[in-house]
């Protein structure tokens, strides 16, 4: 038998000592963070078009809930508070569309979740944080445009921009920021309880905000020692807010007030729901 003749490294080919390249990591390239943020935002908006409790959630529940506020309510609130009440159920109902909207959101995350959709992206080629940002851009566009539909309604039913222009837009934004606090609270949540935990915890305090709140009624028609809670809440801000940009009243007080609880939720639910996030991703 041939002994076997081992070859010394320094007489191997230069190229079988050498180690084979290492390809640069992209999933971490912030070049390809922008267009992988916006494939993404494009899934979950298909998504969300092809599901139907989603659109109702966001827009057919809280059009027929307005039409049915004016139907039934409308004459009396006007003529109690001596002011049209849809300048204050437009606003309500665009911010019912805005938390609904979000929910529906939160529970298509879970189910991503759970059937380990996140996981696959998680192991894919593709930016860490994309997804997340995705998640964001999307609940934006759904803002915007559920804010949108639900103003046309009102418009149709008699409300008006009387305080022009930059009002208007500032009318149409404020929703925006309203929306996205929201949506970082409840996707905070949602990455770490179960779906029908979330569900029912949120409806209920989305139905108590609700019906607190001065775009329901006006202030002076809730008892003495609810007062100060109806007019202190997040949504009772953004309804005066809104209808002070719209039909005219108090502005700076109510907007400041909106900020300043959009912009806490942020800062407390933001790091939560992106460690969740990431935690939900890799599991």
């Amino acid at each position: 038998m041939t002994p076997t003749r081992v070859i010394p490294d320094s007489d191997r080919p230069a190229l079988v000592r050498s180690p084979m390249p290492v390809p640069p990591a992209h999933t971490e390239t912030w070049s390809r963070l922008l267009p992988q943020t916006l494939i993404q935002t494009r899934r979950l908006l298909l998504r969300w078009r092809r599901d139907t409790v989603t659109m109702m959630q966001a827009v057919l529940f809280p059009a027929l809930l307005l039409i049915i506020l004016n139907s039934v309510l409308g004459h009396q609130i006007s003529s109690y508070s001596g002011m049209n009440a849809l300048y204050g159920t437009v606003p309500m109902t665009t911010l019912v569309s805005v938390m609904s909207g979000s929910l529906a959101g939160a529970v298509t995350l879970g189910r991503e979740r759970d059937a380990g959709l996140l996981a696959r992206f998680w192991v894919l080629p593709v930016h860490r944080a994309s997804g997340l940002l995705a998640r964001i851009c999307a609940e934006g566009a759904r803002i915007l445009l559920c804010t949108g539909l639900l103003f046309g309604v009102g418009v149709l039913l008699g409300f008006r921009f009387r305080q022009g222009l930059p009002a208007a837009l500032a009318l149409l934004g404020l929703p925006l920021v309203y929306g996205l606090a929201f949506a970082t609270a409840v996707t905070a949540a949602a990455v770490y309880t179960a779906k029908a935990a979330l569900v029912e915890v949120i409806s209920l305090g989305s139905s108590m905000l609700m019906f607190f709140c001065t775009g329901f009624v006006p202030l002076d028609a809730y008892p003495d020692w609810a007062q100060p809670i109806v007019a202190h809440q997040p949504m009772s801000c953004a309804v005066d807010a809104m209808r002070g940009l719209s039909v005219g009243g108090p502005v700076r007080g109510p907007l400041l007030a909106t900020l300043a609880w959009s912009v806490a939720s942020m800062v407390v639910f933001a790091v939560p729901a992106a460690i969740g996030y990431r935690r939900a991703s890799r599991a």
